[in-house]
């Protein structure tokens, strides 16, 4: 397993200090991924993605994270495994697509630049979680597959809209402030989980499966409760 983090502040932030806490929260999830930390900040439109790598299909530093497309219009920090990702290479291929490297992630990249996301997501299978940022439109993408194998946590902190794959990491980012959520913690006590979307920390809750949340920084900075977010879903 790959561990991944990021945040976005919102439009109006006065600050873009918090953009350094994505070194400590990629950090705190080295052991989802041993083999390489990679980051990438953009502190013109406060964007900082986080990646940590368990290097599985592509060995080669071609398969670091987070990526860039070909193009360079998105970046991508990925967690997980697409399962059909060299047919979906031949037919990318076949269309005229050329790639560098070996890995599922570089062939995302081409699916989503080919097809776009939603007819790319459409197109995966496997399981796996992403955050994927567009830097043509400045759109911050989060997404989950259908069976929600891998986790996400989203929270909602003051100027910023941080995740990752575990809450540890989101614990690392300066004023995080844990607020017990007494009816998830009813439902873990009483069944023994909480329900999918919830998480047991108020201000934060998990992307629910076959899911995505699209945000634009202006976005977030209308409304920036973890509640508003969530109903941002689709």
């Amino acid at each position: 397993m790959c561990g991944i983090a990021g945040i976005l502040l919102a439009s109006d932030a006065a600050d873009i200090k918090p953009l350094g806490a994505i070194g400590r929260m990629t950090a705190s999830l080295r052991h989802r991924g041993p083999d390489g930390e990679g980051l990438w900040i953009d502190r013109e439109t406060g964007i900082a993605l986080g990646h940590r790598r368990l290097a599985i299909v592509d060995l080669s530093a071609a398969g670091h994270q987070p990526m860039h497309s070909a193009s360079g219009r998105y970046v991508i920090t990925f967690n997980g495994e697409i399962y059909n990702f060299r047919d979906l290479r031949c037919e990318l291929e076949s269309a005229g697509q050329t790639f560098q490297g070996a890995s599922d992630t570089e062939v995302m990249l081409c699916a989503i630049e080919h097809w776009g996301l939603e007819a790319a997501l459409n197109r995966f299978a496997g399981m796996f979680v992403f955050a994927l940022w567009d830097l043509k439109t400045r759109t911050l993408h989060l997404a989950r597959d259908r069976m929600g194998k891998k986790p996400l946590y989203v929270a909602s902190i003051r100027d910023a809209l941080v995740f990752a794959s575990e809450l540890k990491a989101i614990n690392c980012f300066p004023g995080f402030s844990p607020d017990l959520d007494l009816d998830a913690a009813a439902a873990m006590l009483s069944t023994g989980w909480v329900p999918d979307h919830r998480c047991i920390w108020r201000s934060v809750f998990k992307l629910p499966p076959g899911s995505v949340l699209s945000v634009t920084a202006a976005n977030f900075a209308e409304d920036r409760s973890a509640d508003r977010l969530s109903r941002c879903v689709h």
